[in-house]
């Protein structure tokens, strides 16, 4: 009888911890609204994570015509304070720092003042981060993208990390800005992969990266380090005007023989 009750004690016991590993995104967003650190590891996000706060912004915003005749802007933004961090996390629905509202006509933005880390993390639903700034560390290393993503005019101000990134789905970084050097080293891109216009002010690894369709590095610039070492491309490699250290695509893979 003793040995029964033991077994139901860890068994009601197993039951709570595995409980405690799904997590509810409106938890999380009432913390980051509050400038909370946000710390999470080996957990399941349920719900939509919606860094731009637009349902709470909507209502307080004039109306489109009104606005936007006086010169107003349709961008609305949000600044994050909160420390980001995510390990080892799946993410069941969006993540979304960016969001076009069709009804209203504003877009909204959300920046990051803080480190961001999705390291080791699943996104099965979309993860948008256009426009956003990124003003500290930006770790996306080791996550699995499964659905639509954009990092399209992301500014990324100091350093970031796409190392052993995985992108099931199109992936766009075009016009991204990237001030610190970044790596891809050992990325996936599974089909297309945008870079155009995409800058890298101090060097880019490309090393090990598996590009399974077409790469995009029109109007590309890169100061620094280019790193494609056992790059592998299927398809098509579009390097129209992209400038490496001021020489051409074709330039530097000549020098390099």
């Amino acid at each position: 009888m003793k040995n029964i009750v033991i077994l139901i004690a860890l068994l009601f016991s197993f039951s709570i911890v595995t409980a405690q590993k799904t997590i509810d995104a409106h938890d999380i967003m009432q913390d980051v609204k509050n400038g909370k650190t946000i710390q999470y590891s080996n957990a399941v996000i349920k719900g939509i994570l919606d860094f731009t706060y637009m349902n709470e912004a909507l209502p307080k915003l004039p109306k489109r015509k009104r606005w936007w005749n006086n010169g107003g802007s349709n961008e609305v933004t949000k600044q994050i304070t909160s420390k980001i961090s995510f390990v080892n996390c799946t993410f069941k629905d969006d993540v979304l720092a960016y969001i076009p509202h069709e009804d209203s006509g504003y877009t909204f933005v959300a920046n990051f003042e803080s480190d961001v880390i999705f390291k080791g993390c699943s996104f099965e639903q979309k993860a948008m981060f256009k426009y956003s700034d990124f003003e500290r560390l930006a770790d996306f290393s080791s996550s699995k993208f499964n659905d639509d993503t954009t990092f399209k005019y992301a500014n990324f101000e100091n350093h970031s990390n796409f190392k052993n990134v995985y992108f099931d789905e199109p992936a766009t970084f075009k016009y991204a800005n990237f001030k610190e050097h970044v790596s891809f080293e050992n990325s996936v891109f599974d089909e297309t992969a945008t870079f155009k216009y995409t800058e890298f002010n101090r060097g880019v690894s490309f090393n090990n990266v598996q590009f399974k369709e077409d790469l995009n590095i029109k109007y590309t610039k890169v100061k620094g380090d280019f790193d494609i070492e056992n790059m592998e491309v299927a398809f098509d490699i579009d390097s129209k005007y992209t400038k490496i250290n001021g020489r051409s695509f074709n330039k530097y893979l000549l020098k390099r023989k």
